[in-house]
């Protein structure tokens, strides 16, 4: 072959190379840009079965609606200031939507604001925020599943004792905590022979609820029963009382739903827990966003509603598919 052939050869494959890039180019451009979310859980901490859940839910509706969602947070519930900082920062990247689960009623408040201002859809989660800033809310009736819990206690402890309960907060400010504690403290307070102690925060932590939970036991020798009110506080509370061998004199009643939870169910030291649908309200979280960016009407408030759970109905069918979502039945 000639230098002269093998120069239009190689000018010719050149062509066709450059015709390829370009027809690539423009199909990418035609192609639609996947909606970019973020979404804000108030715990990335992995051993946190709830929060595991719900991450699940948000990424089956992120692959179901081709939705490209972004996972931030920080490692403690606890941590306002830094859920601020990120969505601080989440302003300047503009998402086209942000799904929060916040960790403060009403610290909070400013930012959102300032995310509504800069255009970008606000979806809250769980938790929601002083004001009704966020265009839906998808979440467990807080204050309901605190009545429930009230009237397990009550179910549960032996009326013919005297002797105060306890209430295990979260974390102080974070509005599905104090709606838990209002339905609590409302069901209870029908009782006048029960007293119903201050209530503690654990700041989510399972340590520092096991460490309350000893406390209480030591100070309060006639502790009748104890109200915890998420999977960390709960584990922790459960701890403490199978430790001290308390489980015959306080009963313990629980919020969420995690391995360690129903171990503990089956063993009689806890002896109910109120369930939500965490995995529920990641999807439909994800699938508001979707919605309202597509200028769709969607209820400014979705209910994933809540079951009690007990030793004696876990074993049904119905709530075994809540204790264990991802479990082929």
């Amino acid at each position: 072959m000639t230098r002269k052939w093998t120069w239009a050869l190689l000018f010719t494959v050149l062509i066709m190379i450059a015709a390829v890039l370009l027809l690539n180019m423009g199909i990418s451009k035609l192609q639609p840009k996947k909606p970019h979310f973020l979404y804000v859980p108030k715990t990335t901490d992995q051993q946190v079965e709830f929060w595991e859940a719900m991450r699940q839910g948000v990424n089956m509706a992120a692959e179901e609606f081709n939705v490209d969602v972004e996972v931030a947070g920080m490692p403690s519930e606890s941590d306002i200031d830094g859920q601020i900082a990120l969505l601080e920062q989440a302003i300047i990247d503009k998402p086209q939507a942000i799904i929060l689960a916040a960790t403060d009623y009403n610290r909070i408040v400013p930012v959102a604001k300032r995310i509504v201002e800069a255009g970008i859809t606000l979806v809250t989660v769980d938790s929601g925020i002083k004001d009704g800033i966020s265009s839906s809310f998808i979440a467990t009736d807080n204050y309901e599943g605190g009545k429930k819990a009230g009237q397990l206690l009550l179910d549960t402890i032996d009326a013919s004792k005297n002797g105060p309960v306890a209430i295990i907060s979260v974390v102080r400010g974070s509005a599905t905590a104090m709606e838990r504690e209002r339905g609590v403290r409302d069901r209870l307070g029908g009782n006048p022979a029960i007293k119903v102690l201050d209530t503690v925060y654990s700041n989510a932590s399972e340590q520092q609820a096991y460490e309350m939970t000893l406390e209480l036991l030591r100070s309060e020798p006639d502790l009748r029963g104890i109200a915890a009110l998420n999977e960390p506080t709960v584990v922790g509370a459960a701890r403490a009382i199978k430790e001290k061998q308390a489980v015959s004199r306080v009963k313990l009643i629980g919020f969420d739903n995690s391995m360690e939870e129903i171990a503990y169910l089956e063993e009689d030291v806890l002896q109910a827990i109120i369930v939500q649908k965490p995995f529920n309200m990641g999807y439909l979280a994800v699938k508001a966003a979707l919605d309202l960016n597509a200028g769709k009407s969607v209820q400014p408030m979705i209910d994933t509603g809540s079951e009690a759970i007990t030793k004696e109905n876990m074993y049904a069918s119905d709530k075994q598919k809540l204790l264990f979502p991802f479990v082929e039945k």
